[in-house]
C-alpha cells in the first residue's frame, strides 16, 4: 500500500510532467528515464532507471522523487503469457 505522503509525491511530480516536461523530453529523450522532484520541480535524465534515481538522489538525498519512462505509460512492462 501507498502511503498518502509517496501519493502524493507521484501525483505532484506527474502533474508537472505533464504541464512542464512531456512536449519537450518526449520530443528529445524518448526512451529514457527522469526522475522528478517535485518540491524543487527539478528533473533528471538517465539512461537507466537507475541513473535517473541516483542523480535525484545525489542532488538531494533526503528527499523522494518519481521516475517515469520517457513516453511510456510506466516505468517497467512485465509481460506474461496469456493461456
Amino acid at each position: 500500500m501507498v502511503s498518502p505522503e509517496t501519493k502524493s509525491i507521484i501525483d505532484r511530480a506527474k502533474q508537472i510532467y505533464a504541464n512542464r516536461l512531456q512536449a519537450d523530453l518526449e520530443s528529445r529523450y524518448m526512451d529514457r528515464f527522469v526522475a522528478i522532484e517535485p518540491e524543487s520541480g527539478e528533473y533528471f535524465l538517465g539512461d537507466t532507471f537507475d541513473e535517473a534515481v541516483k542523480s535525484a538522489r545525489t542532488k538531494y538525498p533526503s528527499r523522494l522523487s518519481h521516475t517515469l519512462w520517457i513516453g511510456h505509460r510506466a516505468a517497467f512492462h512485465m509481460g506474461g503469457v496469456q493461456r
